[in-house]
Parts: C-alpha cells; structure tokens; sequence
C-alpha cells in the first residue's frame, strides 16, 4: 500500500454509470402511492414501473412542452380574475386590483 494516493483527477459518483434510469427522490400523494401499489399487486408488476408508464403515457399523449408561456397561459386560465399576482418595479409581489 503507498503512503499517499493522489485522487485529482478522481470523479465523483458510481463506477459504473447506470444507463437509462436515474434514482430521484419525488413526494406523491398517499392517496396516489396506495392505488399504484394496489394495482401493481393485482397485476403482478412493480409499482415503480406503472408510474413510469403512467408518465410516459402522459408525454406521449401530451406533446407540447411545457414551456414558461404555457403555464402563464393555464395560470391565467385557472385564477381568478381577482386574485392574480403582479411584480411591481421593486421586485415586490402585490395582488392586482383592476
């Protein structure tokens, strides 16, 4: 064994990359989580791989990116006309009165 090892150029992370999945972290409802695993016992398959389906059938049927001018779009669409929100020039946050 050497008395000193020089890690430089060592790189963070696994030895081997996996390939096409990454681990993440997410919070789902109960609710949701409970009728997933449900499901995924009477079929006889992983929950983890129906909600991973269940996304990429919602992609698939949902092409348009959500983009910034999107979600304005749906915001705008879903509050009330009373209750928006504008930034003033001080970078403040006040509720628009019209």
């Amino acid at each position: 064994m050497k008395a000193e090892y020089d890690f430089s150029k060592g790189k963070r992370g696994a030895l081997i990359p996996a390939k096409g999945k990454t681990r993440i972290t997410i919070y789902i409802d109960d609710s949701v989580l409970n009728e997933f695993r449900a499901r995924a016992e009477r079929m006889g398959t992983g929950y983890q791989t129906m909600v991973n389906e269940a996304l990429k059938a919602f992609l698939e049927k949902n092409e348009q990116p959500v983009t910034a001018a999107v979600l304005r779009q749906i915001i705008r669409e879903e509050l009330p006309e009373g209750s928006r929100l504008t930034r003033r020039s001080t970078g403040r946050v006040k509720t628009a009165r019209r």
